[in-house]
């Protein structure tokens, strides 16, 4: 069961990277997927307020406030995509939020050891290291590439990146938790839905481009 898992884990990793390198190269793409991920990630949004709120109200409320959230979030990733210069920085803490995804994962599963926090079971303090090893990693090697610099800033904002997407983890394991649920979807064979691959994403990016203009 476990290889299955992670057959179909490695089998959507790579799609994933396919479309990826895709929306960098091809402006429709981008377009297309920011308007799929985006409305993917409101309806299964809703669908865990849902399970959570009774109340119409603060059901409506939370709604509200997430969907203007996705929707300036995708809003300004587009417009930010048209300067080379931002779209740059945007796909390298993309690659970087993806890489503290892989780094929690990878170490979890072979160093195990103590959970990081009751919210979320499966998430463990070496998986936490290895989010910001993995993140820092990506993050250094790829502004060296593309400036030839490296830094203590680069390091700072690299960390605040992981740990934002930490965070941004954490906050819908929590959504989860209170909904019963273990994932918002199935759409990704091995990862679960749309919001679960893009959590940490949602928090990473503009919590690490705004690090990344005070810092750098």
């Amino acid at each position: 069961m476990i290889k299955k898992d992670l057959k179909n884990r490695l089998g959507t990793s790579i799609l994933l990277l396919i479309i990826l390198f895709n929306v960098y190269k091809f402006d429709f793409i981008l377009i297309l997927s920011l308007f799929i991920f985006g409305v993917a990630s409101l309806l299964e949004f809703f669908s865990i307020s849902k399970k959570i709120f009774k109340k119409n109200f603060s059901k409506t409320i939370l709604n509200i406030f997430f969907t203007l959230y996705v929707f300036l979030f995708c809003i300004i990733f587009f417009i930010f995509s048209n300067f080379l210069q931002l779209k740059i920085i945007l796909f390298i803490l993309l690659l970087s939020c993806i890489a503290s995804d892989i780094g929690g994962f990878v170490f979890g599963k072979i160093f195990k050891g103590p959970k990081l926090i009751s919210v979320s079971p499966n998430k463990t303090i070496a998986g936490s290291i290895g989010s910001f090893i993995f993140t820092a990693s990506i993050f250094s090697i790829t502004i060296f590439y593309y400036r030839a610099d490296f830094n203590l800033e680069i390091i700072i904002i690299s960390l605040i990146t992981s740990l934002a997407c930490q965070l941004g983890d954490l906050f819908f394991s929590l959504l989860k938790r209170m909904a019963k649920i273990k994932n918002t979807g199935k759409i990704f064979p091995g990862h679960g839905g749309v919001l679960d691959r893009l959590d940490s994403i949602y928090f990473g990016i503009p919590i690490g481009f705004i690090s990344f203009i005070i810092l750098y």
